[in-house]
Formats: C-alpha cells, structure tokens, sequence
C-alpha cells in the first residue's frame, strides 16, 4: 500500500515519561561476593522511554509530536528535555521538585538483560491539576491525541482529557494499564497487549470468545475500536463494523520492550494523516515488525516504513 504524506499530521502525547539507561558490558567471570555475573561495563545509552518513546516514534516518522508530561526538577529531567528536544519534539514539562524523574536502568551483557532497576516517585496533585489548561491548549492545535498510561499517575485527570478531547472533535487513542479500565470511558481507541487485555477481560479458550469479550468491553466503555496486539498472533481490531486481523510479520525477534509504543505512536500519525482504521493498524502492524528487530526502547523511520509497505 502507499502509505500518506505524514509531515502535516500532528500529534499530542500526554503520559507518563522516563529515562531508559542502558549500560552495555562484557560477562566474563562470576563475583565471588555472590552467585551473580560481573559486568565490566564498557558503554552507556539513554534515550526517552514511556510516552517520551511515543513521541519520539512518531517524529521519526516525519510527523509533528508535541508531547505534554510532568518531571522532577533533577538531572534526568534535564536530561530527557534535551534528548527530546534533539529527536524535534515539542514537549511541554511540568516540573516538580518534589518528584524523582523516573528512570529504568538496564544492565546489558552478551546482548541480554541481566538486571532492571527503576528509580521513581509520583507527581503531586498540584502539578498535574496545572496540566490540564496546558492539555486545552495544545489540543487545538492537534489532530489526534495519545494517552499514554504507564501507571506512574501523570494521568490522573485522564476522564478530563477525554472529554475535552471528544467536545473537540479529536480521536483519543489510549494505551491502557491497570485492571480499572473505566477510566477510559468514551474514548476512540484502546491498545491493550494479550496480557493486559486478559487481566481486565479474563482468559478465553476460542478466537470466537475472545471477539465476544472484546466486542462486549469495547461496547461497555463506549470505544470506536479496539486493538488487541497478540505478540507473535499478531494483532486484532474489534470495531462495530467487523473484526479485522493482521497476523505477525515473519522476522526474527530481538527485543519487544517499546513495540507498543511504536503501534500507537504509528496508528496516531496514519489516523491524523487522515487513514482509516484497517489501513491504520496494517502499517502500525508493519511498524511493530521492524522495532522488535531492534534492541531496547527504539524508533521506527518512514524511509523504514516505505521499504516495507
């Protein structure tokens, strides 16, 4: 397929942000202080993660990401401000003095995650009240709006949002946690993995099941659509209209971390650029196979794309 024009489509991002640190290191021997692997570390990465991988996803695609969010007033805030200002992200940052920016520390050796650590506070009430003018402002000058909850509680005043956003005539697309989804009432789209669509729905023992349970949460919280991505199942979109499935594109997996970040960064861009929603999931289905070929939180380019589609 052709995929459109992205440069005109505008995006706006709101969600919980962080920074992904990666140390890279070589394994060779065993700590005699324990039974664990001893990294010598001989290289180090950052780059934005949570809703700041969103919006860097969706400039990479050539389209214009602003992005709306809350940091501490410290040196990963700083420093997630400049990485995003690098990739051409308008991004608005609420800081808070009294919050720790979140950061993922990753420890890589012989190309595998041997270690996570996970720095983190949550935002005060007062920061997050503030965004929202903020949120009012910038979605007029937006087509579509991406919520991005990763339960850090940047999202408190989600129902707000999605109000705001549906009296505006702006699709809403949400990237869900947790097992309350009532708080997404109303809005366009909800982008559930298989794990998290099974916590909120229950298991299920046939496709045939699994649509009915879809179809039936996807009536009870007044969405348009649903989109279900099923890792190696590939993914599936429950509308009024029908079911619609793309199965996973044939290539070798290297890291899922941040895949869905790029499926609704891209369904974003293709909807602002005035696609439909099985054209939409198609590439975000296209985009989704390119990035679990990469390592750690990363982006997915149009030239990347275009080779694709």
């Amino acid at each position: 397929m052709k995929l459109p024009n992205f440069e005109n489509a505008r995006v706006l991002v709101v969600g919980d942000i962080m920074l992904d640190r990666y140390w890279f290191g070589e394994v060779s021997r065993i700590s005699p202080e324990a039974p664990v692997p001893v990294v010598h570390v001989s290289r180090t990465e950052e780059r934005p993660g949570g809703a700041a991988n969103v919006a860097r996803n969706i400039a990479a695609l050539g389209a214009q990401a602003s992005l709306l969010s809350v940091a501490g007033r410290d040196e990963a805030g700083d420093r997630l401000a400049q990485l995003l200002q690098n990739e051409k992200v308008n991004v608005v940052l609420h800081r808070d003095a009294g919050l720790d920016t979140t950061i993922k520390l990753r420890v890589i050796g012989r190309q595998q995650q041997l270690l996570r650590i996970d720095f983190e506070t949550s935002p005060s009430h007062e920061v997050l009240l503030s965004k929202l003018a903020d949120f009012e402002r910038m979605l007029a000058d937006a087509d579509v709006v991406i919520l991005s909850d990763y339960g850090k509680g940047g999202l408190t005043h989600i129902r707000q949002m999605i109000e705001s956003a549906n009296r505006a005539g702006k699709p809403v697309l949400v990237d869900p946690k947790g097992d309350d989804y009532g708080r997404y009432h109303g809005a366009t789209l909800l982008t559930p993995n298989r794990s998290e669509f099974r916590e909120v729905a229950g298991s299920w023992k046939s496709d045939e099941e699994l649509v009915r349970k879809a179809q039936q949460l996807r009536g009870e919280l007044d969405l348009k659509a649903l989109l279900v991505t099923r890792s190696e199942e590939g993914m599936t979109l429950y509308r009024e209209e029908g079911v619609v499935h793309e199965p996973a594109l044939a290539r070798e997996v290297y890291d899922v971390s941040g895949a869905g970040d790029t499926v609704i960064a891209t369904l974003g861009v293709m909807l602002a650029s005035g696609a439909g929603f099985p054209d939409a999931v198609r590439v975000a289905n296209l985009a989704a196979g390119i990035v679990v070929g990469k390592l750690g939180t990363a982006v997915v380019s149009h030239e990347e794309l275009m080779a694709q589609a």
